[in-house]
């Protein structure tokens, strides 16, 4: 088969699949169509310079094939073909970059009025750290993080108390409200990623880092970590719930605060101090029958 058909074949068959592929994006639920757009950009650009490149080469094929009689020339520079060449590159890097620099600028740009959401990644899971009534987040230390207080929060921080504490997998979100989003590490990279609100960041040891996003579509989606953290990669799935502000405000009226942790670890430790006390008097008592005895 002559080469110019096969290079053309190339081309026929990308395009069509381009066009009639069943793999496509989710459909989005977040304020980032903007994402999807700048994308689909490159996809236009890209596909365009691989179209004519890949034409420039069957043109090529069927010029300048064999022929008996032909001679070859040389020309070491082209200087009119260079300048073409750097233009035409220019103006296509600056079609792919210009674009996503306006969306970065968006994307780092927090709103105002952006809910704080505390995302705590672990090998392999995931739990969360909302305001309380006063609005703001308490501060945290990484040498605070035990079993009973799982986020680290400063105890003498006023504005920790009323936290909301999400120890689980599963969290919700107002509709139609920003969300900052403040990624944290216990271990290793994560990277907290729901593909329906297009925007992800990777949660990174030592630091904390944000983006925010805007979902506006009610309903159920998955969370996904999108970077590799180990052999549980594979399972360190959650879940987002995207409601109405009436439903929001009753699940969060329901959670858990950080008040209400260090309320619940103080009548554990009294139950269990106050068994001991109880052990140690029957011992004693026990003790005390065998001398009468």
């Amino acid at each position: 088969m002559h080469p110019g058909i096969i290079f053309f074949l190339v081309i026929l068959g990308s395009v069509l699949f381009h066009i009639f592929t069943p793999w496509y994006w989710t459909d989005i639920a977040s304020n980032w169509g903007g994402m999807d757009d700048t994308i689909t950009l490159t996809f236009w650009v890209g596909g365009g310079v691989f179209v004519a490149v890949c034409l420039f080469m069957i043109y090529c094929v069927v010029k300048f094939s064999y022929k008996k009689d032909r001679k070859a020339e040389y020309k070491p520079e082209d200087k009119k073909l260079e300048k073409i060449l750097t233009w035409a590159t220019t103006i296509g890097v600056a079609a792919l970059l210009a674009p996503g620099l306006i969306i970065w600028n968006q994307y780092v740009t927090v709103p105002k009025n952006a809910l704080e959401v505390d995302v705590m990644a672990w090998q392999w899971g995931w739990q969360y750290r909302l305001p309380g009534e006063d609005g703001k987040l308490g501060t945290t230390q990484i040498i605070n993080i035990n079993d009973n207080n799982p986020f680290g929060i400063n105890l003498d921080d006023p504005y920790g108390k009323d936290d909301v504490l999400i120890q689980s997998d599963v969290i919700n979100l107002e509709n139609n409200q920003p969300v900052k989003i403040l990624l944290r590490s216990v271990d290793v990279l994560h990277n907290w990623y729901v593909p329906q609100f297009r925007a992800k960041m990777d949660a990174v040891p030592g630091i904390v880092t944000y983006y925010w996003f805007e979902p506006n579509k009610i309903g159920e989606y998955e969370v996904l970590c999108a970077e590799y953290c180990g052999v549980g990669h594979y399972a360190m799935r959650g879940g987002v719930e995207v409601q109405s502000t009436e439903n929001y405000n009753k699940w969060i009226s329901e959670q858990e605060t950080f008040n209400d942790l260090i309320a619940k670890q103080e009548n554990i430790e009294i139950e269990l101090e106050n068994k001991k006390i109880a052990k140690n008097n029957n011992f004693l008592l026990n003790k005390e029958i065998y001398k009468e005895e």
